[in-house]
C-alpha cells in the first residue's frame, strides 16, 4: 500500500528559531488535531511530549525548521527538518542531563538536558541525523495501537 493512499491527515508547520512568543504553537495544533479525530489520550500525551521537546529544541538552537505532521491508520509521524548549527555529537546529546543551553535559556526554565532522551523514551520509532553547520533531521513515529510497537529505536538514520 502506498503511503499517500493510507494518509489520513497531513499538515506542514514552519517553526522560526528564537521565536519564544510562538513557542509550542505547532505542538498545541498537533494535540488539538489528535483530540478532534479521537486518538486515545495516552497516545496524545506521548505525541505532545515528543512534539513539544523537538519544537523547543528548534526554537532554542536552529534558525528555522519545518514540522511535517502526518497520521496514517497505524501511526502518527512527526518529521522535523531544521537549518541550524547541527548536533556535534549525537551520542552525547542523547545522554540524560547533557545540555548545551545558554544561561539565558536556563533562566527561562530550559536546558535540563532531557529533550532528546524524552523524545526517544516516548516514541516507538526514533531516527536522528545531523550535520554540523547545516542542520538536523528528526523522525518520530508513534503507533496508534501499541501492539504494533516492535521496532528498534535506532539513533541514526541508516
Amino acid at each position: 500500500m502506498n503511503n499517500e493512499q493510507s494518509l489520513i491527515y497531513n499538515q506542514l508547520f514552519e517553526i522560526k528559531g528564537g521565536n519564544f512568543i510562538d513557542a509550542g504553537s505547532a505542538s498545541v495544533n498537533v494535540k488539538k488535531t489528535l483530540k478532534l479525530i479521537g486518538i486515545p489520550s495516552e497516545i496524545i500525551y506521548r505525541v505532545s511530549i515528543c512534539c513539544y521537546e523537538a519544537e523547543m529544541n528548534i526554537i532554542m538552537y536552529a534558525y528555522r525548521a519545518t514540522l511535517d505532521f502526518s497520521i496514517t491508520p497505524d501511526k502518527i509521524v512527526l518529521k522535523f527538518n531544521d537549518e541550524g548549527p547541527g548536533i556535534k555529537d549525537i551520542e552525547l546529546a542523547m545522554k540524560e542531563g547533557y545540555s548545551t543551553a545558554t544561561s539565558e535559556m536556563r533562566e527561562m526554565g530550559f536546558g535540563a538536558g532531557m529533550g532528546l532522551p524524552n523524545i526517544k523514551m516516548n516514541s516507538d520509532e526514533f531516527y536522528i541525523e545531523s550535520e554540523e553547520n547545516k542542520g538536523t533531521n528528526l523522525f518520530i513515529g508513534i503507533f496508534i495501537d501499541r501492539k504494533t510497537d516492535n521496532h528498534d529505536k535506532s539513533e541514526e538514520i541508516a
